[in-house]
């Protein structure tokens, strides 16, 4: 038994070496993680605007006008029916 530990000194700088560029990849992995996890919170409060917006353009819709808004709606169904080709569809009353 006290022979092995006298052939474990003489690799102690490697394994001490290998564990030093262990522990740099890993801070290198953490801070690749870091850079991903801010540009997806970037991402996704960009996309939060971009939905909050939207919701704003319908409340505004709903509250404003509803008959007038659903005339509006009905006529550019129509017209991109014509555009297409298709006939507009009869209104179902």
């Amino acid at each position: 038994m006290e022979d092995a530990i006298w052939v474990l000194i003489p690799l102690a700088p490697f394994i001490m070496g290998g564990f030093a560029i262990w522990t740099k990849h890993q801070r290198k992995l953490a801070e690749l993680q870091i850079e991903a996890t801010a540009e997806k919170a970037a991402q996704y409060a960009s996309h939060s605007r971009e939905l909050e917006e939207r919701v704003r353009v319908l409340e505004r819709i709903i509250t404003d006008g509803g008959y007038d808004t659903a005339l509006q709606i009905e006529a550019l169904r129509d017209q991109r029916a014509v555009e297409t080709g298709r006939m507009p569809e009869q209104t179902k009353q």
